[in-house]
C-alpha cells in the first residue's frame, strides 16, 4: 500500500513525502486565498494530477498503438468559484502535440482521446468539475 506523509510547516505551508520514493513536494496557499503562491497550491495540484493522469494514460495506450507521444505537452487553467464554497469550477487543458499529430491516424487519435477521458483522477472528479479539453 502506498502511503505519503504530510507535514504542515506553518505560513500556509506543507510538505508531503512519498514513502516509497523520498520524494518531497511542498504546498503552499495561493494568493487569491491567504497565501504566498510560492508553490504549488493543493488545488493546483488537482489540475496537475488530471492533466498527467490524461497524459500518461494517453501514453500507455500509445505504446500498443505504436504512437510516439515524447514531447506532447498540455497546458492547464485552473478556474475557482466565484462565491462559496471555495472549489475548483473548471479546468482547461489546452494540448501541443508538438508536430506529433502529424503521425497519428484519426482512429489512433481517438483511442487517445478515449484513453484519456477514462484515466483514474477524471474518473475521480465530481461531475460539477467542467473539464475542458482542447486536442
Amino acid at each position: 500500500m502506498l502511503r505519503f506523509n504530510i507535514r504542515y510547516d506553518g505560513n500556509l505551508k506543507a510538505t508531503s513525502i512519498h514513502e516509497d520514493s523520498g520524494t518531497k513536494l511542498v504546498t503552499a496557499a495561493p494568493k487569491d486565498n491567504q497565501g504566498d503562491g510560492s508553490s504549488f497550491s493543493p488545488t493546483d495540484l488537482l489540475c496537475v494530477s488530471l492533466a498527467t493522469c490524461k497524459l500518461t494514460t494517453m501514453a500507455i495506450k500509445a505504446k500498443s498503438l505504436g504512437v510516439n507521444m515524447d514531447g506532447v505537452e498540455m497546458k492547464v487553467q485552473k478556474i475557482m468559484t466565484s462565491q462559496a464554497p471555495r472549489k475548483i469550477a473548471e479546468i482547461a487543458i489546452q494540448t501541443n502535440w508538438n508536430g506529433k499529430d502529424k503521425d497519428i491516424n484519426a482512429e489512433q487519435m481517438e483511442s487517445l482521446k478515449r484513453s484519456a477521458h477514462h484515466c483514474p483522477v477524471a474518473l475521480s472528479l465530481d461531475p460539477s468539475v467542467k473539464i475542458n479539453i482542447t486536442w
